[in-house]
């Protein structure tokens, strides 16, 4: 009994000090706290998680300078594959290597990149291929537009990122030695017996003296 007696002062109260009935007024009401609510999520505080992911970019420490690396040799490069997260991440194309560290979300482990991180991918830009024999700095053979898609990555990289060095060539196997030591020995002693006709042929022939046949002398005395 007394709360509906209570309820019908509340209802009687609105009426006089907002002009509005019992059930406008409870609708605006409602309307006006789901509105708070609304804004409040707009402009307040961020969610938590939000917040921490905020903490691990201000942890993350700055990316140092690039180091010049030179002249290295393929087998070199490959330890510059990310998989070191101390070591920078670094890749080539057409045997220029780039420090591609910044982009680690792209070329480091777990990216859509990832496999050409550490190798000179040259002929793998130029295609599109992410086949394994494809990941070589060979582009011999290559089509006029798979060599403009190359050129347009090498001008990307160029603009973008740090040139640290240069993939050292591969030194081209030499012919096997020819057999030359036969042919030479053969050829000193042609020269030797050669010089030995000639000396023969230029010393005089000695001439045996003549048998004088004594039975003839003595007829002709006789």
């Amino acid at each position: 009994m007394a709360n509906l007696e209570l309820w019908e002062t509340l209802k009687e109260s609105i009426k006089v000090y907002t002009g509005l009935s019992p059930t406008i007024f409870f609708t605006v009401v409602a309307v006006a706290l789901a509105f708070y609510y609304v804004v409040s999520g707009l402009f307040g505080s961020p969610p938590p998680h939000q917040t921490r992911g905020r903490d691990f970019d201000e942890e993350m420490e700055p990316l140092p300078p690039p180091v010049q690396l030179g002249e290295i040799g393929e087998e070199e490069l490959k330890v510059y594959d990310g998989s070191d997260p101390k070591k920078p991440l670094l890749m080539a194309i057409k045997a220029q290597i780039y420090d591609v560290s910044q982009s680690r979300m792209f070329y480091g482990p777990g990216g859509p990149y990832a496999l050409f991180a550490g190798k000179d991918a040259s002929r793998a830009l130029a295609k599109m291929s992410f086949e394994k024999e494809d990941l070589t700095g060979d582009i011999a053979g290559l089509g006029p537009f798979e060599l403009d898609a190359l050129q347009d990555w090498e001008y990307k990289f160029m603009s973008k990122y740090v040139k640290v060095g240069t993939i050292k060539k591969a030194d081209v196997d030499a012919p096997p030695p020819s057999d030359t030591s036969a042919a030479t020995d053969v050829d000193v002693t042609k020269t030797a017996e050669d010089e030995s006709s000639a000396i023969a042929a230029t010393e005089p022939v000695e001439e045996h003296p003549k048998e004088v046949s004594v039975s003839s002398n003595v007829d002709k005395e006789e």
